[in-house]
């Protein structure tokens, strides 16, 4: 628990991005967008395909990791958070993208007086571009960044899995009530927290992390 303002205490409480606030990949959306704005990106990828499909049985993370860096290929730090500001701001007019369920629950708990983080392996821009959009304040961001590169911008920071314990330590936080996520990725999260919840999450998924755990988890079903 924090101190509150008031000397009461806060609950710290974590939610996911993708998968829990909002339905698909954002990132993987606006790299997507990017091969449909770019043919050069598309006959560059054509050209790499024969060398990405040997790649692919040994190391999927390497495969999408160049995915990425063509679909950023040529972006400086600024036009890269031009095109990610415009991203945002036309996704937020998709009410399908977005779960209701999953945003009535993060404005309660802000409306509670509750420590609210999301805490995601979405990029920073795009997250806050999101969120600015919908409305939603009240809440901090602990995402994935970009940096600049000589062939345009790349990851300098991916915020997933264990990286997410370690974004929060940095932030000066290592307790929290609850994380609400949608993914087996999150584990070292959902270990930490006083309550695990799972949205939408399948049921050889749930069962994943409860054996991992070592205790039940919350489910709920958010759309």
């Amino acid at each position: 628990m924090q101190q509150g303002a008031t000397g009461g205490t806060r609950r710290v409480v974590l939610f996911d991005f993708d998968g829990v606030l909002i339905h698909g990949d954002t990132f993987g959306g606006f790299v997507r967008d990017r091969y449909a704005r770019g043919w050069w990106r598309k006959a560059l990828l054509l050209l790499a395909a024969p060398w990405l499909l040997l790649a692919m049985p040994f190391s999927r993370r390497t495969v999408l990791r160049t995915l990425v860096r063509v679909g950023l290929l040529g972006l400086s730090e600024a036009r890269y958070r031009e095109l990610a500001g415009t991203f945002a701001a036309a996704l937020v007019h998709r009410p399908r993208q977005f779960s209701r369920e999953g945003l009535q629950a993060l404005r309660r708990h802000v409306a509670a007086g509750d420590r609210v983080l999301i805490v995601t392996g979405c990029e920073d821009t795009l997250v806050r571009g999101v969120l600015e959009g919908l409305g939603v304040e009240g809440v901090e961001v602990l995402a994935s960044r970009l940096q600049a590169g000589w062939f345009g911008v790349r990851s300098a920071w991916h915020n997933i899995g264990p990286r997410k314990v370690e974004s929060l330590a940095r932030h000066g936080i290592d307790a929290w009530q609850l994380a609400y996520s949608d993914s087996s990725q999150d584990l070292p999260m959902l270990a930490l927290a006083v309550e695990a919840v799972l949205v939408n999450a399948t049921p050889r998924s749930c069962m994943r992390v409860e054996k991992a755990l070592g205790r039940s988890v919350t489910r709920v079903e958010w759309y």
